[in-house]
């Protein structure tokens, strides 16, 4: 027997689509923009579970600062890199985010601060966050490129788990060219991770004002080293 024709949309029906689906866009479009990165190569495994769930938490905890639109990145593996949509559904996000583990390969940060920029010339990124515990490029190239955010206004806020001498070296150069924070944290403060991601989304929602309102550590460690 032959199949029914399948119901094809009216006229109407295809334009309340477009209608919602533009309203959606440009609504994501009018958020502050927080990016988001993870080094999600094999060395983070150990601590990965615990992070990540703490990374998740952020992505709901915005929800109670403001509505932000945050891009996902991170790489791993053999060359490679993902970047998401802008979201400023907190749940998708930390669904996204559950969805990654850890693969071996090598750190990855310019291509991130390259993709970075690219984003930032199309439409304002107010922060980069970037956790990882690894530095496998040319400590030069990196400053280069964080120089090259900060003449862009944008900010990267480095967050490095471990105690590796010279990723903080490095990790604090970057911070400090590009405008933004550095702080370190590891599996026993686990709770410190929390405290800076909130932090860092309420400067992005509200600038140093909101920071400067707030008495929390992480926000005074934060204003130290944040450009007036």
């Amino acid at each position: 027997m032959a199949k029914p024709p399948s119901r094809r949309s009216s006229t109407t029906e295809i334009e309340r689509f477009v209608r919602k689906t533009r309203a959606v866009t440009q609504f994501v479009e009018k958020q502050p923009r927080l990016m988001f990165a993870v080094d999600a190569t094999a060395s983070r495994q150990p601590t990965w579970d615990s992070a990540s769930n703490l990374q998740q938490e952020m992505f709901h905890a915005t929800d109670k600062v403001a509505a932000l639109a945050v891009q996902l990145c991170y790489y791993r593996g053999f060359h490679e890199f993902y970047a998401g949509r802008w979201l400023t559904d907190s749940a998708q996000l930390a669904q996204l985010m559950g969805r990654v583990h850890c693969e071996g390969g090598h750190t990855q940060i310019a291509r991130l601060l390259r993709h970075a920029q690219g984003e930032q010339r199309k439409a304002p990124v107010k922060a980069l966050v970037f956790i990882g515990d690894a530095v496998e490029e040319n400590p030069d190239t990196l400053s280069q490129l964080a120089g090259q955010c900060g003449m862009l206004q944008l900010p990267l806020f480095l967050f490095q788990e471990g105690r590796d001498t010279g990723v903080e070296r490095t990790f604090r150069a970057m911070a400090k060219l590009s405008g933004g924070a550095y702080a370190r944290f590891d599996s026993h403060s686990a709770s410190t991770l929390a405290a800076l991601l909130g932090a860092v989304a309420r400067y992005v929602a509200g600038g140093r004002t909101a920071l400067e309102d707030s008495s929390t550590d992480s926000a005074k460690l934060l204003l130290q080293q944040l450009k007036p």
